[in-house]
């Protein structure tokens, strides 16, 4: 039983590095595109398409990392205090991320985008 909770705990700083190179390399990825678009666009456009890359990257990120807290919590530390401070976790990161896709997206992630309602 112990060797699994090992993996376990391996496995979730395996997850939460890959969360961070999952930002790393968006952060990196929109930087490249935004320097690559800087003479065809104006620079508003050009920002506002390089927030939306950078947020969606960190959004995935973000979302991984829950995975991760999830499996640290139930597996190094079953207490009630690890599992309020997840909940914190949790909510802390769901906050960000609506924030992101507002920035993002213009809109909360329960309302439908300017671009469906123009699609639809």
């Amino acid at each position: 039983m112990i060797e699994i909770l090992e993996y376990l705990e391996l496995t979730s700083v395996a997850i939460s590095v890959f969360a961070a190179a999952v930002m790393v390399v968006s952060f990196a990825w929109s930087a490249l595109r935004c320097t690559r678009r800087f003479g065809d666009r104006s620079r508003k456009d050009n920002f506002s398409l390089f927030k939306v890359e950078l947020g969606s990257g960190l959004i995935l990120g973000l979302e991984i990392l829950v995975l991760a807290d999830v499996i640290e919590t139930i597996t190094v530390t079953p207490t009630f205090e690890s599992l309020a401070q997840l909940a914190a976790v949790i909510v802390v990161r769901t906050a960000v991320s609506w924030t992101l896709t507002l920035e993002t997206e213009g809109c909360w992630p329960w309302q439908v985008s300017a671009q469906e309602r123009d699609n639809a």
